[in-house]
């Protein structure tokens, strides 16, 4: 089982390192003193014939964390690619906890067209935020499934005039239960933040919640295929005190596969797309090392 059980972590838990529960079941958390590398992408596109609220749009760069994506004003139809690159470093502290901590870095291309024909391009590239956090394990996985709860905050977030300190955070939980070659998982997870100031005016983001059931399945001992949905609902954002836009709930659906290319080394490419709407697709590409 430890293939398969690296393939559920590396679809579950959160931010880039927390998304991937332990190689084995008896090594949930990292071990003490150990770190552990991970690097990924995610790419996403979406295309809208709507004129823009001037709110954010939520990229999602792993199971459990989101990379905010200013929109601009205005535009009547609009086509953009963004991509997503984060860096994550996890460390043991104690056998049943580690901390962890991820930095991403956004490139967007947008193309619009408004009611006149006229056609305008945009491109650019920033540091997006950074985040701390920590994994602990709540309940070892035995006759019982096994449980474990993350917190985060974040330490810098770029909006589209300012950046932010400390105005966000996120509290989780991750289960799991193993019958082999299948494994049951379900992550949920509420993030929510403070008023801050972007520009002339101060924003405050909508607060997220979302569950994330999932089953993988162990095609041997290198292979891992998981199959998983997500619903999540996010309140309106508010511009001096004032709200815009609307409570939104969507529905999506995840396939991804795992290749342990070997023991303390991984490779994840997940797949997820929107059922509810008209939102698009992304994609996420992820390596573990170890060390």
């Amino acid at each position: 089982m430890k293939q398969p059980l690296l393939a559920i972590i590396s679809l579950l838990l959160s931010t880039v390192a927390w998304a991937e529960l332990p190689l084995n079941v008896e090594n949930l958390i990292s071990d003490k003193g150990k770190f552990k590398l991970e690097l990924s992408s995610s790419y996403s596109n979406r295309s809208s014939r709507q004129a823009s609220s001037g709110s954010y749009v939520y990229l999602q760069t792993s199971n459990a964390s989101f990379v905010a994506v200013p929109q601009v004003f205005g535009e009547n139809r609009t086509n953009v690619d963004t991509v997503v690159g984060t860096m994550g470093l996890r460390y043991g502290l104690t056998r049943n906890a580690d901390i962890y901590t991820r930095f991403s870095y956004l490139n967007q291309s947008s193309r619009s067209i408004d009611i006149d024909g006229g056609i305008s391009k945009n491109q650019e590239s920033y540091f997006a935020d950074a985040w701390l956090g920590v994994n602990y394990e709540l309940v070892k996985e035995g006759s019982k499934p096994a449980l474990l709860g993350f917190a985060e905050v974040a330490l810098r977030e770029k909006h589209q005039h300012n950046s932010a300190a400390l105005k966000s955070a996120m509290l989780g939980l991750t289960t799991y239960k193993a019958i082999d070659p299948v494994v049951f998982s379900l992550t949920t997870a509420y993030q929510m933040g403070k008023s801050r100031n972007d520009g002339d005016f101060s924003y405050k983001p909508g607060n997220l919640w979302f569950v994330s059931p999932s089953v993988s399945f162990a095609v041997n001992d290198r292979v891992t295929l998981t199959t998983g949905m997500q619903w999540a609902t996010r309140q309106p954002g508010a511009w001096d005190g004032m709200t815009r836009g609307y409570r939104t709930t969507t529905t999506d659906l995840a396939l991804g596969v795992v290749y342990g290319i070997e023991k303390g080394e991984s490779l994840n490419f997940l797949i997820k797309s929107n059922l509810s709407g008209d939102e698009g697709a992304d994609l996420y590409l992820n390596w573990i090392q170890t060390f």
